[in-house]
């Protein structure tokens, strides 16, 4: 079966540039968001986004024109009925995901594919308030959507092997490697990074060294592109936290329960580069 019209709810950080590239992978895209506000400020990012690449010179502007066309805003979810893949993008909360995945199915046709883009939430729970379990997996892009060439393909013990393959074959479309994991919470990546990213915050905490110290010394003894209080600053600070509350919680492991330090930065309004600033200023 082929997929020419995907659907995105939620148009933030991660919704806006899976939107870019779907549509600049060629397909029509159908972003859905709740208030015209949050639609606006997406469809901003978007433009912002073409206009780089063109600035780049990876990307034409007869492309980036071709490529915004072919993205339809809208405030009504009914408008993603006809949609062959739905991706959800909305906030780390795992209330609002099932709920958004009960209303899908009841509004999606019967061959539509619910994923998700969830960093934590095993899939399984959003299966569940679906009559389409075979039809749903997680579908996990990292930020930013349109540099990293990562998708995780989260797969239940009721995802069938036709969605698996129609997933593949969209991550192909989409230029990106993807990889295959069970469904267990945090998956590959966020299973590995959380509990380093929270050393790297504890160590902070303790006094052990500071900030610079401790990204220099990642970067340069490890090889790592950026230091970990760097790194959190860009995926930001909430999202994080949002992680692992739901990864201790669901592996019972303490090590993935957020520092108190990261906790206090967010209750500040501190969230990292999207918000103005969080370990670094936002010009840094």
């Amino acid at each position: 079966m082929t997929m020419q019209r995907i659907g995105v709810v939620g148009c933030g950080l991660m919704g806006a540039g899976i939107v870019q590239v779907m549509a600049g992978a060629g397909l029509d895209v159908v972003v859905c968001e709740q208030s015209e506000a949050p639609l606006q400020h997406g469809l901003d990012r978007i433009r912002a986004g073409y206009d780089r690449m063109v600035k780049k010179g990876t990307l034409t502007s007869e492309a980036a024109q071709s490529a915004w066309l072919r993205i339809t805003p809208t405030l009504n979810r009914a408008d993603l009925a006809n949609c062959d893949v739905v991706v959800e993008a909305i906030a780390e909360q795992h209330a609002l995901k099932v709920a958004l995945f009960a209303e899908l199915d009841q509004l999606c046709a019967e061959h539509t594919l619910l994923v998700s883009n969830t960093s934590s939430i095993p899939i399984h729970q959003l299966a569940q308030a679906t009559q389409r379990p075979d039809r749903v997996a997680g579908f996990h892009f990292f930020n930013p959507v349109p540099l990293m060439q990562l998708i995780e393909l989260v797969s239940t013990p009721f995802t069938s092997a036709e969605t698996q393959q129609r997933l593949h074959a969209l991550g192909t479309v989409l230029g990106k490697q993807v990889v295959d994991v069970k469904d267990e919470s945090g998956f590959i990546v966020n299973r590995l990074l959380i509990p380093y990213l929270f050393d790297a915050v504890r160590l902070l905490e303790q006094g052990v060294a500071e900030r610079d110290a401790i990204d220099t010394a990642m970067r340069l003894g490890c090889g790592y592109p950026m230091g970990p209080l760097t790194l959190l600053d860009v995926i930001g600070l909430d999202t994080a936290v949002a992680i692992g509350d739901v990864m201790s919680r669901e592996l019972a492991d303490p090590r993935l329960a957020p520092p108190a330090l990261l906790r206090s930065m967010v209750a500040d309004g501190k969230l990292g580069r999207k918000s103005g600033g969080g370990f670094y200023p936002a010009s840094a």
